[in-house]
């Protein structure tokens, strides 16, 4: 099998590692038998790229988008059009065929327990894909004994056991060993620590910062909870109903984010400080229907800044500054971008 240590860098540093073009992804549905077919327009246009070494997060309400786009960059689901290109390459062409784009992609899903199989022992369940690989048994039963030790759990002690017999943290750990065992170069963490309890999470949460630096990761972190992004994230990726609403670095969107739909997930932050409580929510209303969103803003009809302008203008994400590093600062929003009709539009800060 082919380890990550052998294969090249393509791009060099400076190359994205993905980098997801117009990503779209729509579920038929049937109305009836005179109501034609339908569509559910879960990921609608999606553009962005994950820098080789960083964590990106992906934040949003329940039913923006989330984990279909997550599963779109892991090759899960076939995208409706659009397409992800892995170091340089396209992924599914002859250059990078599936099998060896999952080599290097793995995944780990918020339910521990439903992701590993019962009748294998710990052992068995992070050896096995290794093997299916072309790993030999015993090559594949020693990386899993390393990768135990890595996660914090002693193979002699738990190697043998199963499933059940452990706790919601230590399946934890024992899914993200698996993840390891291909030796990937982009993880995908879907809600991973959103079923632990608080002492658990923050443990699994360094966890998976140690591992990065030993195993030099990228991460795509998906997570509702922006206590956790602020503490794991070098960049965020807000979606609202299928679309991106703002991307930039974590520090400058947590500080001074540009769309209203941001400022209202920031808002419902629980706080510990009296003076920060709110008696009433931040947003209120629900996100319209995702079979047939309105033609304009998204959000219109949640937002307090919203023009008759708005109804009728799709706003694209547009770059409307960098922070102190220079990185680039994205939103979709008319009352900030330049010339787009709204009254509160200004020209963009360079």
């Amino acid at each position: 099998m082919q380890d990550l240590q052998e294969r090249v860098d393509r791009g060099g540093p400076a190359q994205p590692l993905v980098i997801a073009r117009g990503l779209t992804k729509h579920f038929p549905l049937k109305r009836g038998f005179f109501g034609g077919e339908a569509k559910v327009k879960a990921a609608d246009g999606v553009d962005f790229e994950i820098i080789k070494g960083e964590t990106l997060a992906i934040v949003g309400e329940s039913g923006c988008g989330k984990s279909t786009l997550s599963r779109l960059v892991m090759g899960m689901i076939p995208p409706t059009s659009g397409e992800v290109v892995f170091d340089g390459e396209l992924v599914g062409s002859t250059a990078l065929r599936m099998n060896d784009f999952h080599r290097q992609v793995q995944m780990v899903f918020q339910d521990s327990y439903s992701s590993l199989n019962p009748r294998l022992s710990i052992e068995e369940s992070i050896a096995f894909p290794p093997m299916v690989h072309g790993l030999a048994h015993n090559q594949a039963v020693a990386r899993a004994h390393e990768l135990l030790e890595a996660v914090g759990l002693s193979p002699t002690q738990y190697a043998r056991r199963y499933p059940h017999e452990l706790s919601g943290g230590q399946r934890q750990r024992v899914n993200i060993a698996r993840a390891l065992a291909l030796r990937p170069r982009l993880v995908i963490l879907d809600e991973p620590v959103s079923a632990l309890d608080k002492s658990v999470e923050a443990q699994v949460l360094n966890l998976l910062i140690d591992l990065k630096a030993q195993f030099k990761l990228t991460y795509l972190f998906i997570s509702h909870d922006l206590n956790v992004v602020h503490h794991m994230a070098d960049r965020v990726l807000v979606m609202y109903l299928g679309r991106v609403a703002e991307i930039g670095p974590v520090e400058e969107v947590f500080r001074n984010p540009a769309h209203p739909y941001t400022r209202a997930l920031l808002a419902s932050r629980p706080s510990m400080d009296p003076r920060r409580r709110r008696a009433g929510s931040p947003l209120s209303g629900d996100p319209p229907n995702p079979i047939d969103p309105p033609p304009g803003c998204r959000f219109m009809g949640r937002c307090t800044l919203a023009e008759p302008v708005c109804a009728t203008v799709l706003p694209e994400l547009s770059d409307i500054g960098t922070d102190a590093a220079g990185e680039t600062h994205a939103a979709a929003c008319l009352a900030v971008l330049p010339s787009s009709g709204h009254s509160l539009a200004t020209r963009m800060v360079a």
